[in-house]
């Protein structure tokens, strides 16, 4: 849009929304676009609700699984079925963009928001992000990736700084983002509530400029979360192109331009990204209805591609729905499920699945089930319900245990302070182990909990989280073996709240929350250190095995390599695989995590099928972030390619190397002593100016104690040591490396 066909109070008036949910209109040329809350279902408010946000009743729509467990499919292909079923759905309620998906990362099991992101690994949700993203806008309707950025906790979310170093946040907490708008081009980027090392996401040009626009190359709209701005003229000004909710301000950017505070052509550029989205939008598929049940059946697809299978003992699972056996189903969450999480995604289902009724529904005749509520839903004892739940597991030959947290305890706007399930529920556990030798417990919870204090008393553990609305029937169809369970953590499950790394920042205080784990998030930190955990990233059984075969390795490129492998059924069972590959860095003094996931690939075969695997390498999955060079850089050196069933159960191995990028740090006076040995060019010219000193051509060298006291000292403070390095010298090196380096 440019100056001649808008006045300057009409393109000011398209950075702020008309209303909660759409953008403003201006004559005929600026169609709105509306708005709706989306992750995992569509959330658009019902016209008669009394809440302008609509959170208290919404128009029913599918409740597919929260990120949470779609994340747990490790399947971007199911993911991008998921994102179109969205789009759909958004069409009929008469949505152009869909607020979704969430993909920040899990720096803390706490985070009240975990449910709505996918994992505490960048490529894993970079990749599944971009599932989500592609199918909502395979129909056109645009989708809005959230929150950029570093928004990972709920406690004073809209004023804590996130204080951060630039190689964390660029091996950590953007390269998601990075991921989504390079491969799915999203219509829409949210901008989060918190500040990034003091500056309001909002308002941050290094974050929405330099970065997003300018090296990404994103060319959508920004627009803030809910409330998010502080300031209008400085938000705009940053690269902010759309305030919402309006807050009436629109005269501010008009005054902030005819004073000169703000620039004409920012306000311009802002308001012709609004109107481009709109004709984006404009283009989308229109539909009248949705296949409900459909829609209904990929949801249940959904869920039983999600639930991990923790621990499986003596092979308890699956069980034979046409035997002669008494099941007792306890617990009151398979009756009254809890499917997801609270807040402002929150969907009214268009149906909904429990346990008890899918379980019932599924067993023959042979099978007696009965059930018993266990415990109440808020926590309270009640001694006679644990009594007769014990009473119904004792004449049985299988319990199946449903527990969980209940709603209150995990929600957008506030952390949680434990991992621990409600007392009662634990205590119930016990008790029924103790009457019954066969227990299977059934988890529903939209973050980690910890199962060290109890995983004892169950023979086999089926972690579901949050399955959404069809997800009582996916239980039943992993428990009676109708399908394998085929989920995988995303997250670590540690044994204490305490080996989580950021457990002594988290969630910080005085208005900052210090990141000083750093890039060491979830396995990074684990696994470098070799510290014992419940269960390990990448984990999850199923009802038969795999075996990993033939790995080979063939260099393409210029650091690229493609990587082949087979996988091979060797049990009776059809399922799914997921392989996992990671390259890894043996350091005996680490500098950054020992491995890190690259690649993954899921695959479905029949009893004794094999297939072939393969994945690409290129140098950006060796690469790290420097400081000095102000972008990537690959180190020369050794590496080796893991493949996978978890992070710590590793199949095959191939060692490789790297030339590296040829990239070399500049020296100067102040650049250390070992800097400068160390150095592919200082170290050599260095040697030769001073001879033996070193151990050039004429010598050995100083003692080893003496050169490690050395390594830290600034060249140019060798100059009173008497040793040839005045400032002259130095500055006759800092010349000759410059040179080299140039040539």
């Amino acid at each position: 849009m440019t100056r001649s066909d808008l006045t300057l109070a009409e393109a000011a008036s398209l950075t702020s929304g008309a209303d909660t949910w759409t953008t403003v209109a201006v004559r005929d040329a600026v169609p709105p676009v509306t708005l709706a809350d989306g992750p995992h279902g569509i959330r658009r408010q019902d016209p008669e609700a009394g809440d302008a946000l609509g959170l208290t009743r919404s128009v029913p729509a599918t409740c597919f699984p929260p990120a949470v467990a779609l994340g747990s499919s490790w399947d971007p292909d199911l993911a991008r079925r998921v994102g179109a079923a969205l789009a759909v759905e958004a069409a009929v309620l008469g949505a152009g963009v869909v607020l979704g998906p969430g993909v920040n990362i899990k720096r803390s099991p706490l985070c009240g928001r975990n449910f709505e992101y996918f994992s505490e690994d960048p490529h894993l949700t970079g990749v599944m992000g971009a599932g989500v993203v592609s199918g909502i806008q395979s129909r056109g309707i645009g989708a809005c990736v959230k929150h950029f950025a570093v928004n990972n906790q709920e406690t004073d979310r809209m004023r804590v700084s996130a204080d951060v170093d630039e190689r964390t946040l660029r091996e950590i907490y953007l390269p998601a983002f990075e991921h989504i708008v390079r491969h799915a081009r999203p219509f829409m980027v949210m901008s989060a509530y918190n500040r990034i090392n003091g500056v309001h996401a909002s308002q941050n040009r290094w974050l929405l400029t330099e970065v997003l626009r300018g090296e990404w190359g994103f060319d959508g709209v920004v627009v803030s979360d809910w409330g998010a701005v502080n300031d209008r003229v400085a938000a705009l000004a940053a690269g902010l192109d759309l305030e919402m909710p309006p807050t009436g301000t629109d005269h501010e950017i008009v005054d902030a331009v005819r004073s000169g505070r703000l620039d004409e052509a920012a306000v311009y550029r802002a308001a012709g990204r609004v109107r481009a989205l709109a004709e984006r939008v404009a283009f989308a598929e229109r539909h009248d209805g949705w296949n409900v049940e459909a829609h209904h059946e990929l949801a249940r697809e959904a869920a039983r591609a999600s639930a991990v299978l923790l621990k499986n003992d003596e092979d308890l699972l699956p069980l034979d729905p046409d035997a002669r056996q008494r099941i007792a189903v306890v617990g009151e969450l398979a009756r009254t499920p809890r499917y997801q999480g609270s807040g402002s995604s929150h969907v009214v289902p268009t149906r909904l699945d429990n346990a008890w009724d899918a379980l019932t529904a599924a067993v023959g005749e042979a099978t007696t089930l009965t059930f018993a509520a266990g415990y109440r839903l808020d926590g309270a004892a009640d001694d006679d319900l644990e009594r007769r739940a014990a009473d119904a597991a004792a004449d049985a030959d299988v319990a199946l245990v449903f527990l969980g947290l209940p709603d209150e305890a995990e929600s957008e706007g506030f952390d949680r302070t434990t991992l621990d399930l409600p007392d009662v529920q634990v205590r119930l556990l016990r008790r029924i182990a103790g009457r019954c030798p066969r227990v299977v417990v059934v988890l529903a919870n939209g973050g980690v909990v910890s199962v060290a204090g109890w995983r004892d008393a169950a023979s086999a553990i089926l972690e579901c989280w949050l399955p959404g609305q069809a997800g009582g029937s996916a239980v039943a169809d992993l428990l009676l073996g109708a399908c394998s369970p085929s989920g995988r953590l995303t997250e670590t499950i540690p044994l204490r709240l305490a080996d989580v790394p950021s457990h002594l920042h988290f969630p910080g205080s005085d208005g900052h929350v210090v990141y000083g784990e750093g890039r060491y998030v979830g396995y990074r930190h684990h696994d470098t250190l070799g510290t014992e955990v419940a269960y390990p990233f990448g984990h999850g059984l199923s009802y038969t095995r795999f075996e990993y075969s033939d790995l080979e390795v063939r260099e393409t490129g210029d650091n690229t390599w493609d990587v082949g492998l087979t996988v091979t059924n060797a049990g009776g069972r059809a399922a799914h695989e997921v392989v996992q590959l990671y390259v890894a860095f043996d350091e005996e003094r680490p500098t950054r995590p020992r491995h890190e996931l690259r690649g993954f690939a899921k695959v479905a075969l029949e009893p004794g099928q094999s297939a072939p695997v393969s994945f690409g390498l290129t140098g950006r999955d060796l690469a790290r972030w420097s400081a000095a060079r102000g972008g990537w850089r690959i180190d020369p050196g050794r590496f080796t390619v893991e493949v996978g069933a978890s992070s710590r159960d590793i199949r095959l191995r191939a060692e490789l190397s790297t030339p590296g990028d040829g990239w070399m740090p500049a020296l100067d006076g102040m650049s250390t002593l070992g800097e400068w040995l160390d150095h592919p060019v200082g170290g050599p010219v260095l040697r030769e100016r001073l001879g033996g000193a070193f151990g050039g051509r004429n010598g050995g060298g100083p003692p080893p104690a003496l050169l490690g006291l050395a390594r830290g000292i600034p060249l140019l403070k060798f100059r009173t040591f008497g040793i040839g390095l005045d400032v002259e010298v130095v500055n006759e090196l800092v010349a000759a490396v410059r040179n080299a380096r140039q040539g």
